[in-house]
């Protein structure tokens, strides 16, 4: 009986020691999952997942993956057949331009010609226009000629100010007339059939060139004649160096105007040049 109380005594003994527990605390809320990650997870061998969207082409989809693939092989296969060209046009004669120069010319002019007259040790110091001339056949059959008419001022008129100028207002008036000067002599008789052909060629361009002219609408253009005239640029006033100022002209022959002539989109066969038509003449 007394150990009992003893044992009570003791286990009161140590609850008063003990110090007062508070309550249980609450559960501990789970932490929100992460959220994907968009930009691909990486393997250990440095490879993207499946879920990644890679980078460059390779984010891309098959199909277009292809696209870009063949774009960039032509792009570059077009520089590089471009550079080989211009190379070639610009060396000097060789075995490969001889055996390819038609080509050559093909692929270079007249888009991509190469012109060197801007750094020549003397430069071009003179204004070249081409001015035309027409010979119009009047209601009473009679023959009336036109005054002077510059084509040259007006392919400038409509490229000063305009930022996306035409070729043809750049370059079609001057490269007939080189390709004219180039295959006639002196005397304006035609060196072969290159000759023939650029006297066609100038003939056709002065027509449209007239019958776009309100004050020629509807005539009856029966002959035409061209002159070159040159006007030589003025020294700066620093420069000591004297020029001319007065210009000078070179008057090509007179021209039948045949019916080809008046048709730009009927082609005319180079070989076939009727004596009685397509003949130059001089002036009467």
């Amino acid at each position: 009986m007394d150990a009992y109380v003893e044992k009570d005594a003791v286990e009161a003994g140590d609850d008063r020691r003990r110090p007062l527990e508070g309550p249980p605390p609450a559960p501990s809320e789970p932490a929100p999952p992460k959220p994907a990650d968009t930009a691909g997870t990486t393997s250990t061998n440095g490879t993207t997942g499946a879920s990644g969207t890679g980078g460059g082409i390779m984010a891309l989809s098959l199909p277009y993956q292809v696209v870009v693939a063949v774009a960039l092989a032509v792009t570059g296969v077009f520089a590089c057949v471009h550079l080989a060209m211009v190379f070639l046009h610009v060396a000097p004669s060789n075995t490969l331009t001889k055996q390819n120069g038609q080509a050559v010319d093909d692929w270079i002019y007249p888009e991509f010609e190469q012109n060197w007259k801007l750094f020549a040790p003397n430069p071009l110091q003179q204004n070249v226009s081409i001015e035309v001339r027409a010979e119009l056949a009047t209601a009473d059959g009679g023959r009336r000629t036109t005054g002077w008419i510059d084509l040259t001022a007006q392919d400038t008129g409509a490229v000063r100010h305009n930022p996306m100028p035409s070729h043809t207002q750049q370059n079609q008036l001057r490269r007939a007339v080189d390709f004219y000067f180039n295959s006639h002599n002196d005397e304006h008789r035609p060196n072969g059939l290159r000759g023939r052909l650029s006297e066609q060629y100038m003939r056709r361009i002065a027509v449209q060139r007239l019958d776009a002219l309100p004050s020629l609408a509807d005539s009856d253009v029966r002959r035409i004649q061209l002159r070159a005239v040159t006007r030589p640029v003025p020294a700066p006033w620093w420069g000591t160096e004297k020029s001319k100022s007065s210009p000078s002209y070179r008057d090509f022959p007179w021209w039948r105007i045949t019916d080809a002539d008046r048709s730009p989109d009927t082609g005319a066969d180079p070989n076939r040049t009727d004596t009685a038509q397509n003949r130059t003449e001089e002036a009467r």
